[in-house]
């Protein structure tokens, strides 16, 4: 078990246990939270280029709701990017696995990434009576060791079972990983072949954003990061690909709703580094 969150004013302290290795099947990170009895009750979520996964365990409900009105407990799936979400612990300890999945293993595991957007939606809405059978088989495990394991063969099966992606696709987003969101759009439609209505449209009914909001986000994920690593906001906005620091501000503020300074000090982004040691630069 790596060791807990570090402690800093004002940041909510989890006993955390992440994977010391990866797990069979790629595109899925996963992490065990458990609350040390914080004064802690809401923080906005910070976007991420993946697509996350909760299972509660705790006596008083977790709630992950967004921008849209939309509430979820137990069993909450948030799309890339949700508008608005905010997480509140309603009780002084709690207990979750949070599981990360690429877009392309969303896509065939959980059947709808494409619709799932910018929201947040209950688990139960895309796999019925199964979430809860998995979500009872997780309470009851063992250790965190067995509930990785539970959880990674329940993607598995879905996941062979799923469609999958159209490789153009996954070709797509592959590569606007791999240059950290800064390929134009343009590029991508030469490298692929196909007209840019139909890289639009396929990328979008199969991610559930555009190519180039896909690239904000994978951008603006990096610069996050590297915020709350300490780097002061011009030399991220370089270092990033933006045009000027009040082009990264900008960005932020469109993805957070908070300024740079105030992502810096994200809860989420502080236990970043412990809960997912093994996640890919980005996406997963």
């Amino acid at each position: 078990m790596p060791p807990a969150a570090p402690a800093r004013a004002g940041v909510p302290r989890w006993d955390i246990t992440a994977r010391s290795r990866p797990g069979r099947l790629p595109g899925v990170t996963m992490a065990g939270f458990g609350d040390q009895a914080n004064e802690f009750r809401e923080v906005g979520l910070i976007p991420h280029p993946a697509v996350t996964v909760i299972f509660d365990f705790g006596d008083e409900p977790f709630i992950v709701e967004d921008g849209r009105g939309s509430r979820q407990r137990d069993r909450i799936v948030a799309g890339l990017a949700p508008d608005g979400a905010r997480a509140q612990a309603l009780a002084r300890s709690s207990e979750c696995l949070q599981l990360r999945l690429s877009p392309m293993l969303a896509h065939t595991a959980l059947g709808a990434c494409g619709e799932l957007g910018g929201t947040v939606v209950g688990l139960d809405d895309l796999w019925g009576r199964d979430a809860v059978r998995i979500q009872e088989r997780l309470r009851a495990a063992g250790s965190w060791l067995e509930r990785f394991a539970i959880a990674e063969a329940a993607l598995a099966r879905r996941d062979e079972a799923g469609r999958a992606v159209d490789p153009e696709v996954a070709f797509a987003w592959g590569r606007l990983v791999a240059s950290r969101g800064r390929l134009r759009v343009e590029q991508l439609v030469a490298e692929i072949g196909w007209s840019r209505k139909r890289l639009w449209s396929r990328f979008r009914a199969q991610v559930g954003l555009t190519p180039k909001r896909a690239a904000q986000l994978i951008r603006f994920d990096h610069a996050a990061h590297r915020l709350a690593a300490g780097h002061r906001a011009a030399v991220v906005a370089a270092a990033g690909g933006y045009a000027d620091q009040s082009h990264l501000h900008r960005d932020v503020m469109a993805f957070t709703g908070m300024t740079p300074a105030t992502i810096a000090g994200s809860p989420f982004l502080a236990v970043d580094e412990v809960a997912w040691p093994l996640a890919p630069s980005t996406g997963g």
